[in-house]
């Protein structure tokens, strides 16, 4: 029972991401992509001024974090990007579960210090070890660069994004250099890269490819459909589709486009931080940008209990989505709430206003 219930546990603490290089973008701009998956379903986005600790930095945060001490994805004012994914497949050793889960302070250390990939890795080599932490960290800096760093408590394996030949480097709960055949997110990992390919094959992923389509996705790899489409009166069980009850948040960092000048001083000023709170097939979009006035109110953690009203309103959708609300209700999607005839579904209203947030934005700031 006790091996189970750690299982359960770890397999509900998920979350399916990417590393996209500047060449796979018709922006020419890296990016970061985390749909996130954690039982801390409130979120908040808040920016964190620089100080004696370092760089100022924005990020997301659990709504519960008052003092903004685990941040769980974000950029900072000179370019540096960092995300994570949970790994189960890395960890060798007894150190307890009251010591682990130190990534989001591992996180907030980086955006403090960290301008280059390079300075991640030495940030690392400096930790004391047992470091805490069994994870992927995903980082890109303003030089275009980009790696999976993949991490336990004494060392880390490091993979470049220059050495892939697609360009991108994808990753759920499992690392490729860890232990074979364990982990979760093996059928996230193999949707995220179906939808992925075509656009990469030519030169289009976007951001809004990354929160419009992923995220709100219900392929399944192993069924080799969208489960969604052409039931729409129906119900789906919610198994291994990159959207899942416990995702709270869908988020792209874009970087700058590559300088062969090399990094310059507050590159964080170009980076745009796409962010949609809640559960992602029904959030809204919200572009973020560096500085005290870059985050829109409503992400921010202004509400009772540090909630925000962006995330709020996504759970009242999800509730929707998923109205049974006893027993195993959390496993059942209802698609009418998705997509129905009379084209109100969250699918078929939500992306298109969306698509219209990236549109106005990029018109209006047309010299980035």
């Amino acid at each position: 029972m006790i091996c189970f219930l750690i299982g359960f546990f770890q397999n509900s603490n998920a979350c399916t991401s990417a590393i996209i290089g500047a060449e796979l973008s018709p922006y020419g701009r890296p990016m970061l992509w985390k749909h996130r998956d954690t039982s801390n379903i409130d979120n908040k986005v808040e920016y964190v001024a620089p100080g004696p600790e370092g760089y100022g930095y924005t990020g997301l945060f659990n709504a519960s974090d008052k003092l903004l001490k685990e941040c769980w994805t974000g950029f900072n004012s000179e370019g540096f990007a960092i995300m994570n994914t949970a790994s189960y497949n890395l960890k060798d050793d007894k150190v307890p579960e009251k010591d682990m889960d130190k990534e989001g302070f591992v996180m907030t250390k980086a955006l403090r210090s960290c301008v280059t990939v390079d300075d991640f890795a030495r940030l690392l080599d400096s930790l004391p070890r047992p470091m805490g932490v069994e994870a992927n960290f995903g980082v890109i800096d303003a030089t275009g660069a980009g790696a999976y760093f993949e991490t336990n408590n004494h060392s880390y394996i490091r993979i470049d994004l220059k050495d892939s030949p697609d360009h991108m480097l994808v990753r759920t709960n499992y690392s490729h250099c860890g232990r074979p055949n364990e982990g979760y997110g093996f059928v996230r990992e193999a949707n995220a890269l179906h939808l992925l390919r075509p656009a990469a094959e030519n030169n289009d992923i976007t951001p809004e490819y990354l929160t419009e389509v992923l995220s709100r996705s219900f392929y399944h790899s192993m069924m080799d459909k969208d489960m969604a489409e052409g039931t729409e009166d129906g119900w789906i069980i919610d198994q291994d589709f990159i959207p899942r009850f416990k995702s709270c948040a869908t988020i792209v960092i874009e970087g700058c486009s590559p300088s062969e000048k090399g990094i310059t001083k507050h590159a964080g000023k170009d980076y745009v931080m796409w962010t949609g709170l809640g559960y992602p097939p029904v959030a809204d979009i919200y572009p973020v940008v560096e500085g005290p006035d870059g985050v829109n109110p409503d992400l921010r953690g202004t509400q009772a209990n540090g909630h925000s009203k962006a995330s709020d309103l996504s759970k009242k959708r999800r509730d929707e989505v998923f109205p049974k609300h006893y027993g195993n209700g959390d496993k059942y999607i209802k698609l009418s709430r998705l997509r129905n005839p009379e084209g109100t579904g969250y699918l078929q209203t939500i992306p298109k206003q969306n698509l219209s947030i990236y549109q106005k934005f990029r018109e209006n700031n047309q010299s980035k």
